[in-house]
């Protein structure tokens, strides 16, 4: 921490007015002792002893003013924060790293040589003075017809990686090229042979070649997930994991927890695989199984992935969410979030899901500051486009909302994957038709409705549409429907008891959603309600922070 940001942090966690409170009072104490203590015969060695503890108490109560906190809730732990710097420095370097072309023969093909791209991408990632597009923005291209420069200009990089993998038995052929898409020049190609077993020290070299090509400071001080691997076996199947991990569908992410569980078997202490196990039931929570069963098993695997390497920024992120989510201790989430960042500040969990956080908490400055990094690190993300039109919507920047809800859009047309969150920016501006446009699109390829249908419904005073909409969409979702999705509607058809009963149902289920209530302007005509008020501080939020940090009604 640079001075400026460390002044800043003392007067944050009002070290000052506690020092000054401090010297006032125990100034005032010293003197009444020294008047008083003699009219009782008191001996002065009394007298001393009080201002000598006056004085050792000094620095106690510093730093106790730094880690604690009065509130009008009582005694606090203070937030952790970080100094958050710029994803993007002035003078770095960056890099795309495509998903490299699996030319082996038989059906499965694609898991390796995705895999194989991810590992080289992470270790450049930890490469200082380099940004590293992340994996979902790198990877968005795949199969599509698109040059290196088109991709270097969309991923706003100077560099692309690109290559080819081929495994014939336990024998691998890897061919890398690095290409400067200013100039088209080839700064670095090579091929490369080797058995199955020398596959981590493989990616090593490729890593420091590339590191050489842009004439970087070589320091990977922390090893690649590879290399805490015993077992290549155990390796390969992780890597089919990892492939189904990243896919939407519930059939995709059991399929991936078979293949991480499989490479548990092989080798009990491949704490990456438990990482993977985390990622796939949070995203099965909410959208498939009901949160507070899905997280529950989120927690296990993250715990035991920090169990074998307490360095893995991704569990820090995903124990984090579980903490906010199970037990809504926002302290302890902060604490694992600052910790995520602190080891990964390049990755997008690490940032999205700190954007969110700070977001929910009314903490508008660090939630937009985190947003901004994510975009630089992730900005073909439809995943990340989506969710921060929402984040933006919420904080009434609508320039920026629709900036990321139209690339979200452009991403993919379809918008297979949720609600397109640009259709609720829609809505908020008047542009009902638009909205309904877009939300019936969506429907017509996913096949769901959308809540955000039945708000819009409801806003244009078109009640029975709205219920109609509502109760398809609930039926749709077969067993679980967050109830902070259904109190949305109803808040919008002014049904404000059925609204806080539907909220209380989601605190009793742990909706993963259910903190940014706060902020959401949907809610708002909810805030003068005590039930709501109380709602909002029973999940670990300040309502007057939260309230006061949203858009305004």
């Amino acid at each position: 921490m640079n001075p400026k940001r460390f002044f800043a942090e003392l007067k944050r966690r009002k070290v000052y007015r506690v020092a000054l409170a401090y010297v006032v009072a125990g100034w005032a104490l010293a003197q009444g002792v020294a008047q008083v203590f003699p009219v009782f015969d008191i001996p002065n060695w009394a007298v001393r002893l009080v201002i000598v503890a006056i004085v050792l108490g000094f620095p106690i109560a510093l730093v106790l003013s730094w880690i604690y906190d009065f509130t009008r809730h009582g005694i606090k732990r203070t937030d952790d924060k970080i100094d958050i710097g710029p994803a993007v420095g002035s003078n770095e370097r960056s890099i795309a790293v495509l998903p490299f072309t699996d030319l082996s023969p038989g059906e499965e093909r694609d898991y390796f040589g995705e895999g194989i791209a991810e590992e080289i991408q992470t270790a450049l990632a930890k490469i200082e003075g380099l940004r590293v597009a992340a994996r979902r923005s790198s990877f968005w291209f795949k199969d599509k017809k698109a040059d290196l420069r088109e991709i270097a200009n969309k991923l706003n990089v100077e560099h692309v990686l690109e290559g080819s993998v081929r495994r014939d038995g336990n024998r691998i052929r890897i061919s890398a090229e690095l290409t400067h898409c200013g100039n088209g020049f080839t700064l670095w190609s090579e091929t490369f042979e080797r058995e199955m077993q020398g596959i981590f020290a493989l990616q090593d070299e490729i890593t420091r070649a590339i590191v050489d090509a842009l004439k970087l400071k070589l320091d990977i001080s922390a090893p690649m997930a590879s290399r805490l691997v015993r077992s290549t076996a155990a390796y390969d199947v992780y890597l089919h994991g990892l492939f189904y991990s990243d896919k939407a569908t519930e059939e995709d992410l059991r399929k991936s927890l078979e293949y991480f569980e499989r490479a548990l078997e092989k080798d009990p202490q491949f704490g990456r695989a438990w990482t993977g196990i985390a990622k796939a039931w949070l995203w099965l929570a909410d959208a498939y199984v009901a949160p507070i069963e899905a997280y529950s098993k989120v927690r296990e695997a993250a715990t035991n992935a920090l169990k074998i390497d307490n360095d893995d920024a991704e569990a820090h992120v995903y124990l984090a969410e579980t903490k906010r989510i199970l037990d809504w201790d926002m302290d302890g989430a902060a604490r694992e979030f600052c910790r995520a960042v602190k080891l990964d500040p390049k990755s997008t969990p690490s940032n999205y899901f700190s954007a969110a956080f700070w977001a929910a908490r009314g903490e508008r400055d660090d939630a937009l500051i985190y947003l901004q990094r994510t975009s630089t690190i992730d900005p073909a993300s439809l995943w990340v486009n989506n969710s921060a039109s929402e984040l933006y919507r919420y904080f009434g920047l609508y320039d920026e909302a629709m900036k990321a809800g139209e690339r979200a859009l452009q991403l993919d047309p379809a918008f297979v994957y949720g609600e397109p969150l640009l259709a609720a920016l829609y809505r908020e501006m008047g542009r009902f038709d638009e909205a309904i446009a877009l939300y019936q699109k969506a429907q017509s390829i996913s096949g769901r409705p959308a809540f955000g249908l039945a708000i819009t419904y409801a806003r244009m005073n078109r009640p029975d549409d709205a219920r109609e909409v509502l109760a398809r969409t609930i039926a749709s979702r077969r067993s679980y429907t967050p109830g902070d999705a259904v109190a949305h509607v109803y808040v919008a058809l002014g049904a404000n008891d059925d609204a806080i009963r539907e909220l209380e149902r989601a605190c009793d289920e742990r909706s993963s959603s259910l903190h940014f209530i706060g902020i959401a302007p949907e809610f708002a005509p909810l805030r003068p309600d005590k039930r709501f008020v109380n709602i909002v501080r029973r999940i670990g939020l300040d309502p007057e922070k939260v309230f006061a940090a949203g858009a305004a009604p």
